[in-house]
């Protein structure tokens, strides 16, 4: 059992971590040497905030969801329509996007949390499908399979400044985003959803409205995800119907937040970290294959079989392993022991 001098020792480092990460953040698109690596970055970010605003559902409640890039793609969509048919403002276009995915996800969430298990996963497949199709088919609202192209904040960004614009702004909802995962962590509020996705019938049963709650995190995960599908309409321009409401987009989501760890904070972050770059490898090493979904196939597998509980969980039981043994009795020393003993030097 770790004493106090350890657990304050451990905090500290933990601590450290988290500003060395946060300094490494800040400074990445000044140092990265080119254009392609800052918009690597920007990925990078992007789905740590995807992979975190799903664990906001899979996390804590544990329903499982392959179909939140329908959120990403609805914000995308709504923004860019927003901007392009009705002239609004870029930010304003965003806000507005957002309340519409979140009401939205109320209306949806209302009926999917009420099945659990594998029929919520296909209920989640089923919507994003649908969203995919009606994207595809409602041409002269969305382009169609053409999709659409979102006119940029400024004429006077260059790619290099589009790139540090939105890795910033990524940073900043990833924050938010993080942020809102360790308030609900501590609250009442958290409490009830885990209670949930250690045993829904037993919380019911102990007056937690399940429902309600269900619902409420349902809409809040969205909503994050929405932001960011609107960001990534403003950032990257062209809009594709396949991409946006993709099936591997939220599989990605999951695959980062399992890699990670879903019941840790940081968890989505670290999974994004080595699940895009791996990816965005696969791409330039190979072209427009489909060996990057193979890559996350066997990966995702990796981690159900040896990792089921994420890499975070697994770093620290190999550094207690590893680290200097703590005792549950702190050693006294010979002076120590004579005064404790009230016997004179």
């Amino acid at each position: 059992m770790p004493n106090a001098s350890d657990l304050m020792t451990g905090a500290a480092a933990r601590r450290a971590a988290i500003v060395v990460a946060a300094a490494v953040l800040l400074v990445y698109p000044w140092i990265a040497p080119n254009s392609y690596l800052r918009y690597a970055g920007v990925l990078v970010v992007m789905y740590a905030v995807l992979a975190t605003s799903w664990n906001l559902v899979g996390g804590f409640t544990g329903y499982v969801s392959l179909g939140h890039a329908a959120f990403f793609g609805l914000g995308a969509y709504g923004t860019g329509i927003l901007i392009i048919d009705l002239a609004v403002p870029h930010v304003l276009a965003l806000a507005i996007s957002t309340v519409g995915v979140v009401v939205f996800a109320v209306v949806v969430g209302l009926a999917a949390v009420r099945v659990r298990g594998a029929s919520f996963v296909i209920v989640s497949i089923a919507l994003v499908t649908m969203m995919s199709l009606i994207a595809q088919d409602a041409r002269e609202l969305t382009g169609g399979s053409s999709g659409l192209r979102v006119p940029p904040i400024s004429a006077d960004l260059d790619r290099t400044s589009n790139h540090l614009l939105f890795f910033n702004l990524f940073a900043a909802l990833l924050f938010l985003a993080a942020l809102t995962w360790w308030f609900i962590d501590r609250s009442r509020f958290g409490a009830g959803l885990k209670a949930i996705r250690e045993d829904e019938d037993k919380a019911e049963a102990l007056g937690v409205p399940t429902t309600a709650y269900k619902v409420a995190v349902f809409a809040l995960s969205a909503g994050f995800t929405g932001v960011a599908g609107g960001l990534y309409g403003m950032w990257f321009g062209n809009l594709d119907p396949i991409f946006l409401f993709s099936i591997i987009v939220g599989a990605n989501m999951v695959i980062m937040a399992l890699l990670g760890g879903v019941r840790h904070l940081f968890g989505p972050t670290v999974g994004a970290l080595i699940v895009v770059p791996a990816s965005e490898y696969f791409l330039a090493r190979f072209g427009e294959t489909q060996i990057h979904i193979v890559f996350s196939g066997v990966l995702l597998g990796i981690v159900v079989l040896f990792m089921p509980d994420g890499i975070i969980p697994k770093v620290r039981v190999l550094l207690r392993r590893f680290g200097p043994v703590s005792s549950s009795i702190r050693e006294e020393t010979q002076q120590e022991f004579r005064d404790r003993q009230g016997v004179g030097a």
